[in-house]
């Protein structure tokens, strides 16, 4: 019985180990340097995978297939517009709000006073407690980041400029695709699958952000805090960033709670919030997210985490598609790493089956 053996390794393995960590970390400075060009670019590749099935559904309708991935850019360009418009309106809308609640604001800090003396709480301790408390403070941080999202705004003629540029070269590669098949099968199934997986995961993303918006705007809308509408809005654009997106979303229409009603509304606000949210994006989502996708739960949060940090709030916001392209490029495109794959993904392995090893041939 013939066995197949593996070649040697030319490096001790633990040589390569090492030299591949430090290729990563070279890597990953690199992209960190070029943050504010790799963001806009893969923003733009996210968004012309997401439209190119239009060109499909409109070649089968009888439709021009240039028509169609117009209408797609079209449709890109409108989606990409109005988010962003809506983070600008949300931002300076709590912006605008906030001196509105400065009494209740001076109100409950002097309630908060009152309290802590009865604890026995110094007047040096309470003194430096109410320094640091200023309305303010509150104030310059929401127009700070008001700021920071204007300034996200000049990338948006370069995205607009790339995402049509892009999709008009889309229109060619499923038949590129297709002629690499032969001699790298392996190549097109894995960008293949970062495609479909984006995709899928877009979908699923807009359908519970959908219904995360539906609840907050619902049960905001019972309250006394303004604009429901708004923070039910940036409930569903956060809800594009995993696991903490919700946190974003919260702190808005939390503090506008507590100047408007106080602790006691405030707390209820949190705890609805972190209940609906916690079902539906931590208990229900995960596992849609995973089935489609096919990245495990953790994996998805260290996504996060990582790509947050290397490209800031672009990476936080497509941190699961950046990752299933580094899957795709590093591991799906690698005949021998199907063993890697299954331990990335959520499920148990009945899906994401190792591959077969070669069939053992008498001699």
């Amino acid at each position: 019985m013939a066995h197949s053996a593996r070649p040697a390794l030319a490096l001790p393995r633990g040589l390569l180990i090492l030299l591949g960590l430090a290729a990563a970390v070279i890597g990953v400075a690199g992209i960190r340097s070029a943050a504010d060009l790799i963001g806009p670019i893969f923003l733009a590749l996210v968004l012309t995978v997401a439209v190119h099935p239009l060109r499909g559904y409109a070649a089968r309708a009888g439709i021009p297939p240039w028509a169609g991935t117009m209408v797609g850019i079209v449709g890109a360009y409108a989606v990409l517009l109005g988010l962003t418009l809506a983070i600008l309106v949300a931002v300076a809308r709590f912006a605008q709000l906030l001196p509105e609640y400065e009494q209740q604001f001076n109100d409950l800090v002097a309630d908060g006073v009152d309290r802590l003396e009865t604890f026995g709480v110094s007047q040096d301790q309470l003194d430096q407690l109410t320094d640091g408390l200023d309305l303010n403070q509150l104030l310059e941080l929401a127009e700070s980041l008001l700021a920071g999202v204007l300034s996200l705004t000049s990338d948006l003629f370069f995205v607009i400029t790339l995402l049509l540029f892009m999709a008009m070269d889309a229109a060619n590669l499923p038949a590129k695709l297709e002629q690499a098949r032969d001699q790298r099968s392996q190549v097109a199934d894995a960008l293949t699958s970062f495609a479909q997986g984006t995709r899928q995961y877009l979908v699923v993303s807009t359908v519970f952000g959908f219904i995360v918006a539906v609840f907050d705007t619902a049960f905001l809308a019972l309250t006394p805090v303004p604009v429901p509408l708004l923070w039910g809005l940036l409930a569903f654009i956060t809800n594009y960033i995993p696991n903490i997106g919700f946190v974003i979303g919260l702190v808005p229409p939390a503090i506008l709670a507590l100047l408007e009603g106080g602790i006691d509304l405030m707390l209820i606000v949190i705890v609805v919030y972190s209940v609906v949210n916690f079902v539906i994006q931590s208990v229900i989502q995960p596992k849609f997210v995973g089935d489609a996708v096919g990245l495990a739960g953790t994996l998805t949060f260290l996504s996060l985490v990582f790509w947050g940090w290397t490209l800031g709030a672009v990476g936080a916001l497509l941190a699961v598609p950046l990752s299933l392209l580094v899957k795709a490029v590093l591991v799906d495109v690698d005949p021998e790493s199907g063993w890697l794959s299954t331990l990335l993904s959520g499920d148990s392995g009945s899906k994401a089956a190792l591959p077969e090893a070669p069939s053992v041939q008498s001699s």
